[in-house]
This record gives C-alpha cells, sequence and structure tokens, in this order.
C-alpha cells in the first residue's frame, strides 16, 4: 500500500469521526428577549440562516423578538435612520458545520410587530419556513425561503406583497379582494391557482415558486 493511498485513508477516517460524533455542535444556546418601540421603526429586516421565522401581532406598540444564541451562532441587531435589522452571524471553523444541526427550540425566531405602524418587512432564510399571522403593513412585505415554505394567514399589505419559495409551498390568505390585485407569479415542477399575470388593481402581488405549489386565496 502506497502513502497515497494510506494518507488517503487516513482523511476518510477523520472525516467519518467527524460525522458520526456530530463534531463541534455541542454549544450552550441562551434565549434572548428584544423589544423596541415600534414607532422608531419604519422598516424590519431578518437576515438568517437555517431559521424558522414566525411573525405575529403585538399586544402593544413595540417591536418583541424572541430567540437563541450562542457563542458560535449569534445574532447582531441593529437600528439606524428607522431600518430594524437582524442578522445571523457564525463564529465557526469548517468543521462545526458537520454533523447535527441544534434542536429546532434553539432555531427560531419568533416576532411579534403592531399592525399598521411599520412601512416594510423583509424577510430571508433557507432550509425553514417563514410564517405571518394577522400583520398589516402600510406598505411592503417581502420574503424568500430558500428550502422553506412561505406561509400567510390573514396578511395585508398596503403596497406589495413579494413571496419567494425554492423548493418549498406558497400558500395561505390575503386580506383583501382578488381586484384589488394586480398579479404576476411564476412556477416550476408544482401546481399554482394563481394566475401568470394579471392587471388592474392598486396593489400588487408577485410569487414565486420553484419546485412547489402556490395556493393563495383572498380574504375580507
Amino acid at each position: 500500500m502506497n502513502k497515497l493511498t494510506i494518507t488517503f485513508m487516513v482523511l476518510i477516517s477523520v472525516v467519518i469521526v467527524f460525522v458520526f460524533s456530530g463534531c463541534s455542535n455541542d454549544q450552550t444556546f441562551e434565549k434572548k428577549n428584544y423589544v423596541l418601540e415600534a414607532v422608531a421603526v419604519n422598516e424590519l429586516v431578518i437576515n438568517a440562516t437555517d431559521r424558522e421565522v414566525i411573525v405575529d401581532v403585538s399586544s402593544d406598540n413595540q417591536i418583541h423578538i424572541e430567540y437563541y444564541e450562542s457563542e458560535k451562532e449569534y445574532y447582531n441587531i441593529t437600528s439606524n435612520n428607522g431600518i430594524l435589522t437582524m442578522e445571523l452571524l457564525f463564529n465557526k471553523e469548517w468543521t462545526d458545520f458537520i454533523g447535527t444541526k441544534p434542536s429546532k427550540e434553539y432555531r427560531q425566531i419568533k416576532v411579534e410587530i403592531p399592525n399598521n405602524i411599520l412601512t416594510s418587512l423583509n424577510i430571508i432564510t433557507t432550509n425553514e419556513n417563514i410564517e405571518l399571522k394577522n400583520v398589516s403593513l402600510f406598505e411592503n412585505i417581502t420574503l424568500n425561503s430558500n428550502g422553506g415554505n412561505v406561509i400567510l394567514e390573514k396578511v395585508s399589505a398596503g403596497n406589495e406583497i413579494n413571496l419567494t419559495a425554492k423548493n418549498g409551498n406558497i400558500e395561505g390568505t390575503i386580506v383583501g379582494s382578488w381586484d384589488e390585485y394586480a398579479i404576476h407569479s411564476e412556477i416550476k415542477k408544482g401546481n399554482n391557482n394563481l394566475p401568470a399575470e394579471k392587471d388592474g388593481g392598486p396593489k400588487s402581488l408577485t410569487a414565486n415558486c420553484n419546485n412547489g405549489d402556490i395556493s393563495i386565496e383572498f380574504v375580507s
């Protein structure tokens, strides 16, 4: 057995040990709560990886964000010029990405916002769902999940709703009538109950889905 073959076998053995031992995924997660007066915010932006994001209505005039972070997976939350930004950051070696993910509980971001105070909401995540419940914004809602579903429950926006899902579904209900929206939808490898193009209406709905279904209903 030559030296090259021996070296290759050693490397394969090391990788196998990392995979089956869970590698460096032993982390201590701590629950955190962020609270900010909504009147200080026009736009909320959440940019995360492998995180489920659930947005509901708050019972006061404050924005509430509940999340978990560790020494290796943590968030940078900033508020500047009316834009509240939450971004997931990693402090990991490459070996830390091998093995199992943290528990689902630690991979959730729960947000509560008051209705009709914020102008815009923009959420991007991967491999998990984005879910909005009873949320109403003055202007725009933009949701993008690569590897998860986009789920709406009685959601409304004064101007635009933009929805994107890759390897997941776009589904749920939007407050308003069919006639209120100009619609553009595009789908690959799935079913779609929206027209590809529909003109008219003061508002805009865009839905793009790759390898999933689009099922949106308009409700009062």
